[in-house]
């Protein structure tokens, strides 16, 4: 049998590989550098390689692992003690804005200063009747975002990714402590102390609703998360207007997180079992 060769391109590079009569394999040649293209005769037929060739499946590697290595760069999850710790810390300090708004204010109405009391104007009363707001709320703003996670692709893109950057790593436990916290906290500087503090009507509920929205942009969260943010913080700021308590925004922003982290959860375990199945 006479000897030929065999051509093979991998990762950029041609391995020359001779097949002896006697079926043994010899030691493959490896050429790193850029050859020009080779000629195999067998029999008056003539095969070439162009060197092009090389050149162009390096690039593609190279694409290839620049796709790989962007798409690593945007999944940014956090670890559950990391988020865990910036909830309590970041909860703990916007509840110590609010209630240090409302102790000052309370003080200066008291010395006479022409300062709005918060803690007259929202109380943490609290009666059965306004089970029925809340109750509204929760299901007005869950329902709500619901449709706008079907109708409305930036929206639900913007939300997933802040869902999926937050709640990921988390145990299912850990959903109440990310639900209650901010819930309890934002409401207390936003509704409890900001709403009364800039007249206790309904300019001052827009006013902190917009603010509302704008803070919650970043975190892979666009302009649609603030709109959806300022259109929540005007429901909550009725609710306060409506019944005087902070405790009814607060309890309807706290389970309302509750119900949305939970959907996630279960929408991802969903998509997770079926991508397994496949």
């Amino acid at each position: 049998m006479a000897e030929f060769y065999l051509y093979r391109k991998v990762t950029g590079l041609i391995d020359v590989q001779r097949v002896l009569p006697t079926g043994l394999w010899s030691k493959p040649k490896v050429h790193a550098k850029r050859k020009p293209a080779r000629k195999l005769e067998r029999t008056g037929e003539e095969v070439s390689i162009p060197s092009s060739s090389v050149d162009d499946n390096a690039q593609d590697m190279k694409m290839n692992s620049s796709d790989s290595s962007s798409k690593n760069r945007l999944i940014n999850i956090s670890s559950r003690s990391s988020v865990v710790q910036a909830c309590i810390i970041t909860s703990g300090l916007i509840a110590a804005l609010g209630v240090i708004i409302r102790q000052v204010s309370h003080v200066a109405s008291i010395e006479g200063l022409p300062v709005i009391d918060c803690t007259s104007e929202v109380s943490f009363s609290f009666e059965m009747r306004q089970l029925q707001l809340i109750t509204g709320l929760v299901v007005l703003i869950s329902s709500s975002r619901f449709l706008l996670l079907k109708l409305w692709p930036d929206f639900a893109e913007s939300s997933e990714a802040a869902n999926r950057q937050v709640l990921t790593s988390l145990q299912p436990i850990d959903y109440a402590l990310v639900a209650f916290l901010p819930g309890i906290s934002e409401e207390l500087l936003f509704r409890g102390a900001l709403i009364p503090l800039l007249g206790f009507n309904w300019a001052s509920v827009m006013l902190t609703a917009a603010i509302f929205g704008i803070l919650h942009l970043g975190g892979g969260r666009k302009y649609s998360f603030a709109i959806w943010a300022s259109f929540v913080g005007l429901a909550y700021g009725y609710a306060t207007i409506e019944s005087s308590s902070v405790v009814v925004p607060m309890a309807s922003h706290a389970l309302n997180n509750l119900v949305g982290g939970i959907l996630w959860r279960y929408q991802s375990m969903n998509l997770e079992n079926g991508e397994d199945q496949k």
